[in-house]
This record gives structure tokens, C-alpha cells and sequence, in this order.
């Protein structure tokens, strides 16, 4: 049954107490950490745990946490990148054509270009914005971000989800950006959800994560059995840590989202910001589509100064940023993706916000911006 937007309290709520009715007199309140890759194994194995590479008690409590999250079945991987290639060499097969975002995160263009299209998989792409131009005939999976990282242009995700399915393809959103309280590409038609929960699931900048998630048993099924047969699994360590960030990820995406939009609404008419990208503003293209398919509007916020050099040095000046490239961390940080290889401007810097009082962090950012001389020097003594 689909998720309303108004049961995510809910779900917040109960996040910390899913266990409670399991426990007797005594038990630890705080998650078990097995550590063990083995297991007490007598007689027939059938029906018990067997060994660590097929299950684990901790691996259990986060799925669990996850699938309360999402609303589905959720299968945990070390990495986003490895719950991306979980759905790709899993579901995919010789002679199967794929559809990816062409200005979303660039890796998985990278895989398909020296993996995929070695196994005779297709693979074209497009821009998010324009997602449902040409129709999806003759896709077996399509591949949504959106927003896209690090454009942040959005796409109808039902729309496209109506589309595909009318042309008998499957429906994969990365929903990382967002997480299930910004944004619910299940409840708006999408057959898988994943994410890389290395970014504001974990929030803490110290582990790599990701999972998978669909109301389809049998791609759960599967994606468990590439999981065991693979060898692609989380440590149980990595999984205690994430388990534990996950419980405060409404507290922090709350306060991350609602400081993004009070900045973001501030560098707009700041002199030295040539652009903005931001789905919150009303001035954004992407707001409308936004505001009716988003629960949030994120911590991401798109800013081009005027050249790399006023980009890095505006980095470098602010003592509340962190220079990095990832984001949904407790502190803020900023990277100027052109030096990825990212479609952007020289000057594009995706600026993730953090956890930090948005006071101190807005002055911290203005001083930062006020520094900066064209040509990306700063000024002495501010």
C-alpha cells in the first residue's frame, strides 16, 4: 500500500522503537554488533544462520530500520556503487538496452561504458530535465535521479514511472539527494528505490553504504541472491555505524533542508552568485514539479561563482566548509564539480549544508563570498 506524506512522523517516531517488543528484561536497548562470520551449526543447516557472507543478525536490524523507511523490502550493500551494480548485473541480461541520466552522478556512466556494453547491454542517456522526451520504447530498466547530482534539474518521476511501464521497462530511482523523508519514488510509481546512505542516511562521514529497495519479491529475491553469490556485503561494523546515523536522520535532514532554504534564499540575491540552482526557490524552473512530488526540497544547493578560481578560493576562505567530495554530512561542505569532469561551469560549486546553526553558518558563507575578488583572490584583512 503506498506511503502518505503524513505517516513520515510516524515512521520517525517508531524508527527507534522497532525492536522494543522483542526484548526481555535486561536486553540492550542499543542495536547487537556480531561481529562473527560463522555460526553454531549442527545437523541440517536448513533454517538457521549458516555463514557470514549469507546473513547476519546486525545486516537484519538495519534492513528492518530501512524497510520501516521506504515502505519495502530493503537489501543492504557496502557502498551506493554496489547497490547500483546490484540492480544492473543482477536484472540486466545480453541484448537489454538502459536509459541514464546524462547530467546525473557520472560513475554509473562509467560502468556501463567499460562493464555494461562488454555483455551486449545498451545504454544511452539523456538530460534529467528532458527525461520524458523521445518515450522509453524498447528500455528494459531507466535509471532516474532527480534531482540530479549535481544540476539539481528534476523529472516527473511518476510521469516517467506511467511511461516505462507502458513500454514494459522497470523503473530504478537513486534517490540519494533526497532520502525517504525528501522525497518517495516508490509511492510515485518507480519499481526500485536505491541510494548511497554513505551521504545523510549515515550522516557522519564514516562509512560507505548503500542499499535497495522494491515492493517486487522477486527482484528482492534476486538482488539478495547477487548479494550472497557475489560476495558484495557490508562488514557488520559498517552496518552498527550506519544503523546508528540512520536513527537521527530526521532530526539532521530536518535541520539540513530548512537551513538550505534560508541560504539558499539569501545567496539568490547575493551580487557575487552569477546563478543558482535550488528546487526550494520559486524562482527555480524546477519548483513547481518540485513542490508537488517532493516532501522536501533538500540540502543541496547549486551556486556558480564567476570563474574556477573565485570557486575554489570562496571554498577555501569560509571556515564552516568543509572542502570534500560527497555531502549530507552534520557539517557543511562545498567541491567544484568541474573538476570531476561534471557538464558545469568553472565556477559551479554544489554546496551541501549541514548541521551547523544556520546563523553563524549564513555569516560564515557571506564573509566567505565578500572576500572574493574577480579572478578568485582574496581580500587582505576580511
Amino acid at each position: 500500500m503506498p506511503d502518505r506524506p503524513d505517516r513520515m512522523p510516524s515512521r520517525a517516531a517508531e524508527l527507534a522503537h522497532l525492536h522494543a517488543s522483542g526484548r526481555a528484561k535486561g536486553d540492550p536497548l542499543a542495536a547487537p554488533l556480531v561481529l562473527s562470520s560463522v555460526f553454531h551449526l549442527p545437523g541440517d543447516p536448513a533454517g538457521a544462520r549458516q555463514y557470514g557472507r549469507y546473513d547476519n543478525p546486525t545486516w537484519e536490524v538495519l534492513e528492518t530500520a530501512l524497510a520501516h523507511l521506504e515502505d519495502a523490502e530493503s537489501v543492504i550493500f557496502p557502498s551506493g556503487m554496489a547497490a547500483i551494480s546490484a540492480v544492473f548485473f543482477s536484472l540486466l541480461k545480453t541484448g537489454d538496452r538502459i536509459l541514464l541520466p546524462e547530467d546525473g552522478y557520472y560513475t554509473p556512466r562509467v560502468l556501463a561504458e567499460r562493464f555494461l556494453s562488454r555483455l551486449g547491454i545498451d545504454w544511452d542517456t539523456r538530460p534529467t530535465a528532458g527525461y520524458l522526451d523521445g518515450g522509453f520504447e524498447g528500455y528494459r530498466l531507466v535509471l532516474v535521479e532527480t534531482p540530479s547530482n549535481p544540476g539539481l534539474d528534476v523529472c516527473d518521476i511518476r510521469a516517467v514511472a506511467d511511461a516505462v511501464h507502458a513500454a514494459g521497462g522497470l523503473v530504478v530511482a537513486d534517490n540519494t539527494t533526497m532520502t525517504p523523508f525528501g522525497q518517495r519514488p516508490l509511492d510515485l510509481g518507480a519499481d526500485i528505490v536505491l541510494a548511497a546512505d554513505t551521504k545523510a542516511p549515515n550522516g557522519h562521514s564514516d562509512v560507505l553504504f548503500g542499499h535497495v529497495a522494491s515492493r517486487n519479491a522477486r527482484v528482492v529475491a534476486t538482488l539478495r541472491e547477487w548479494r550472497k553469490l557475489s560476495g558484495a556485503i557490508p562488514g557488520p561494523f559498517e552496518t552498527w555505524l550506519m544503523h546508528r546515523g540512520l536513527e537521527t536522520l530526521e532530526l539532521r535532514f530536518d535541520r539540513m533542508c530548512s537551513s538550505a532554504e534560508t541560504i539558499a534564499a539569501r545567496l539568490a540575491g547575493h551580487p557575487a552568485v552569477r546563478r543558482l540552482r535550488y528546487p526550494g526557490l520559486p524562482s527555480d524552473p524546477s519548483h513547481a514539479l518540485a513542490s508537488g512530488q517532493m516532501l522536501r526540497f533538500g540540502s543541496l544547493i547549486g551556486l556558480t561563482l564567476g570563474s574556477a578560481l573565485e570557486a575554489d578560493a570562496f571554498i577555501d576562505a569560509c571556515p564552516l566548509i568543509e572542502a570534500a567530495t560527497s555531502f549530507g554530512g552534520v557539517h557543511t561542505s562545498a567541491e567544484r564539480r568541474a573538476r570531476w569532469g561534471d557538464a558545469v561551469e568553472p565556477g559551479f560549486v554544489r554546496l551541501s549544508v549541514g548541521c551547523e546553526p544556520v546563523e553563524e553558518l549564513w555569516r560564515a558563507i557571506e564573509a566567505a563570498l565578500g572576500g572574493i575578488r574577480p579572478g578568485g583572490s582574496t581580500r587582505m584583512g576580511t
